[in-house]
């Protein structure tokens, strides 16, 4: 088994962090959350070297799924996730781009396959399990791999934060009961990228995020 190798390419007004995984050996891998910017996110791509085996999507905002479709049509490949829960907000991206204001050919993303609790996901020999983590968004899903000590989490946990939950399908308790009883329990050294910003560990987040430690 190779190394699990990202880099992340921050895209849209939002300043996403679309993130790319791949095997350092195989050079296989997926990218998370085209938010946008797709030519970018291209670009980053034929520098790395990675072969893209699959899109993979965490939730259906705009920032982390506007991208998608396009991707999709650029790299001939099948979009995977979020949760079916999401399935309003994936089809309604373009409203969302009229409510943001913001312009930039977003489009409405449709998953080739929803995933559940438990599902796991993979490239090469990398397997992440999926964790369903409701609260920023009812569909969210966090994709965890156990080898690696190494997590996704979209916009559920951030570095000294916590996703927004005043946007449609949002809860607050919901959230809170995510991070605390389905990320915590994965253990302190876990690492992890994160929608936006920088990544952390579930450790620091545990004793200093202030959203946690209330």
């Amino acid at each position: 088994m190779g190394k699990l190798a990202a880099a992340i390419v921050t895209v849209t007004p939002f300043q996403q962090n679309c993130t790319i995984l791949w095997d350092d050996e195989s050079m296989e891998g997926v990218v998370i959350d085209p938010g946008g910017e797709v030519e970018r996110i291209q670009a980053a791509l034929q520098e790395t070297g990675v072969t893209v085996k699959e899109i993979w999507l965490t939730h259906g905002h705009i920032d982390h799924a506007g991208g998608a479709e396009a991707l999709k049509r650029a790299l001939g490949v099948s979009i995977t996730g979020p949760h079916e829960a999401d399935r309003k907000l994936l089809e309604s991206i373009e409203k969302q781009a009229e409510m943001f204001g913001v312009p930039g050919g977003f489009q409405n993303a449709y998953p080739d396959q929803w995933l559940s609790e438990g599902d796991t996901v993979g490239f090469g020999d990398h397997v992440f399990k999926v964790l369903h983590c409701p609260g920023h968004a009812p569909g969210h899903v966090v994709f965890y791999n156990e080898a690696h000590r190494f997590a996704h989490v979209g916009d559920v946990l951030f570095q000294g934060s916590i996703g927004r939950t005043d946007l449609p399908g949002g809860d607050h308790e919901a959230l809170i009961r995510s991070i605390r009883e389905k990320l915590l329990p994965l253990g302190d050294d876990v690492s992890f990228v994160c929608g936006h910003g920088p990544g952390s560990t579930l450790g620091r987040e545990r004793v200093s995020n202030p959203f946690l430690t209330a």
